[in-house]
């Protein structure tokens, strides 16, 4: 029994190294799985000759005699003391804030916090319903002139076809009308689907 199952074990070894691929190597599968196998289980002595090598310590810094020579590094120009640096939208609103507590007895200071995004003069009927379709618009995505988020697709997919935009399909009267031609077709015909 034993050795019949390592006699059909080896074949079906045999049979898979005929069969499969080599990957390249130029073996077997088969092949180089009892390769490997083989290598795993190895022992090998330690290697004397590795042990004895002896590595050198890294070498000092090389430091120019005259000090002096060196020219002094450039100063980072990305830092918040550079006047041209751009104020943080934090920092603006704490100014801002800042600003309007110390004018909070002056009767003529407005502060650009409270008017931000309105304006000083009443909108018509028809102006408020334009703002408004324009802002549902917007929350909608139904734009194609630029992108206006990072989610938003670029402008070429949202593009159509000049044939695709040119084209309506068939209309759908044109349809209905054809659908009831052909049912009244099939029943004058006696063709029904119902068999009995």
């Amino acid at each position: 029994m034993r050795t019949g199952l390592v006699g059909l074990l080896g074949a079906s070894f045999v049979l898979t190294g005929c069969m499969g691929p080599t990957y390249g190597t130029g073996k077997s599968t088969g092949e180089q799985l009892v390769e490997d196998l083989g290598n795993a289980a190895m022992f090998r002595r330690s290697n004397e000759e590795a042990k004895n090598i002896r590595y050198q310590p890294r070498g000092g810094l090389v430091v120019p005699k005259d000090a002096g020579a060196l020219s002094e590094p450039q100063q980072s120009v990305a830092n918040k003391d550079n006047p041209a640096w751009v104020e943080s939208p934090e920092d603006m609103r704490e100014r801002l804030r800042a600003e309007a507590d110390e004018n909070s007895s002056n009767i003529n200071y407005r502060s650009p916090l409270a008017s931000q995004g309105t304006t000083t003069r009443k909108l018509s009927a028809s102006e408020q319903t334009a703002a408004y379709r324009e802002a549902r618009r917007l929350q909608m995505g139904a734009y194609a002139d630029k992108r206006r988020y990072l989610s938003d697709p670029p402008l070429d997919y949202r593009r159509l076809p000049e044939e695709a935009q040119a084209d309506l399909g068939e209309p759908e009267r044109v349809k209905e009308r054809r659908r009831k031609k052909e049912a009244k077709a099939a029943k004058q015909s006696g063709s029904s689907w119902w068999p009995f």
